[in-house]
C-alpha cells in the first residue's frame, strides 16, 4: 500500500557547514532522528520519505568525482570551492547506507537514495560506482560550472563577471547533458541556477524546451522542489513556465521538500501539487530500487 504513499523524495539528514550542535553530528544517524523527519512528512500527508545525501560530502566520493574545480583557471573561485568541499565532505557513504538500510528493516517508510552532482567528464564512473549499492532512487543535480559554486551565496558576484544570460546558458548546457544521460532517475532543482535571486527580463523559454526534449530522451524524472519558496529564489523549482514544458514532454514527477532539517519535511507540499496541478499534472513517480511506477499525484 506504501507504494500509493504520498512522498518526500529529497532529504538530507545534516545540514551543511560546520557542525554547530544543533541535530547529531555528522555522520550519526541515531533512529529517533531520522524517525523526526517521518514523522514531520507524515504531519503533511507524506506517508514516506527518500533520504538522499549529498555524494560530494562522503569521503569516498573523493577518488571518483575528483577534484573538478582545480583545473579552473579562476583561482580565486577554485580556492573557494575547494576550501567549501574540504569543510563539507565528512560523512561516510558506507556508514548513511547502513544507517537508512537499518531504517528500513526497521519499518520506517524510508528510501535509500543519493544526491549526484553531474560532471560529463565522469558521469558514467560515477554510475558504475554507485551500482553496487541498493539504492532506490538516484537524484542528480548541477550545483557547480568548472569551480564555481552557482548557487552558493559567497559566489554570487560570479553573475555580474559572466552577465546572468550566459550563466543561465552554462548551466543550462550542463543540466541538459544530465537530462539526457539517462544515468539518474530525477532531476532534482532544475532551474538552481535562481536560487540567489538572479533572474532573466526574458524567461529563457530556448533554455527550458532544450531541457525538457532531454528529460524526455533521457528517461529522466523531475522534481517539483519547495526549497526555493525559503530562499532568495522566493519561488519554486522549476519555475511554472519550465514544469509546463516538462508536462508537455511527458516527463513524471517527483515531490521535494530539500529539507536538511526534520521539522522542514514535507514542507509546502500542498503548494507543489497545486503547481502541479496547474500545469495539469494528475501522477507522480514512485521508485523502489531503481524502477519507477506512475501513481496518483494526491
Amino acid at each position: 500500500a506504501t507504494l500509493v504513499a504520498m512522498g518526500d523524495y529529497h532529504v538530507h539528514l545534516h545540514p551543511h557547514g560546520p557542525y554547530v550542535g544543533v541535530g547529531p553530528p555528522p555522520g550519526h544517524y541515531p533512529i529517533d532522528h531520522i524517525e523526526a523527519y517521518v514523522e514531520a512528512a507524515a504531519a503533511r500527508g507524506a506517508t514516506e520519505i527518500a533520504v538522499t545525501e549529498h555524494l560530494y560530502r562522503c569521503i569516498e566520493s573523493k577518488d571518483v568525482l575528483w577534484a573538478w574545480w582545480a583545473n579552473d583557471p579562476r583561482t580565486d573561485l577554485a580556492a573557494a570551492t575547494s576550501a567549501y568541499v574540504r569543510s563539507d565532505r565528512v560523512l561516510s557513504l558506507e556508514g548513511y547506507v547502513q544507517a537508512v538500510v537499518d531504517a528500513k528493516d526497521r519499518g520506517l517508510p524510508v528510501l535509500l537514495g543519493l544526491e549526484v552532482d553531474y560532471f560529463p567528464e565522469v558521469a558514467d564512473e560515477i554510475a558504475a560506482f554507485l551500482a553496487p549499492f541498493p539504492f532506490d532512487v538516484l537524484i542528480a543535480s548541477t550545483h557547480w560550472i568548472g569551480a564555481w559554486g552557482v548557487d552558493l551565496a559567497e559566489q554570487r558576484f560570479e553573475f555580474d563577471n559572466r552577465g546572468a544570460r550566459a550563466a543561465y546558458e552554462d548551466y543550462f548546457a550542463i543540466e541538459t547533458r544530465l537530462a539526457a544521460s539517462g544515468l539518474f532517475d530525477v532531476l532534482a532543482h532544475a532551474d538552481v541556477v535562481k536560487k540567489q535571486g538572479v533572474v532573466l527580463d526574458t524567461t529563457p523559454v530556448d533554455l527550458y524546451e532544450e531541457l525538457a526534449v532531454a528529460a524526455a530522451r533521457g528517461g529522466t524524472a523531475v522534481e517539483v522542489s519547495t526549497a526555493g519558496l525559503h530562499q532568495p529564489a522566493g519561488e519554486m523549482y522549476p519555475a511554472p513556465e519550465l514544469l509546463r514544458r516538462f508536462h508537455n514532454h511527458a516527463v513524471p514527477i517527483t515531490l521535494a521538500s530539500d529539507a536538511h532539517y526534520p521539522q522542514d519535511c514535507g514542507r509546502d507540499r500542498d503548494r507543489a501539487i497545486e503547481l502541479a496541478r496547474s500545469v495539469g499534472y494528475t501522477e507522480r513517480i514512485a521508485f523502489r530500487r531503481r524502477v519507477g511506477r506512475l501513481v496518483p499525484l494526491d
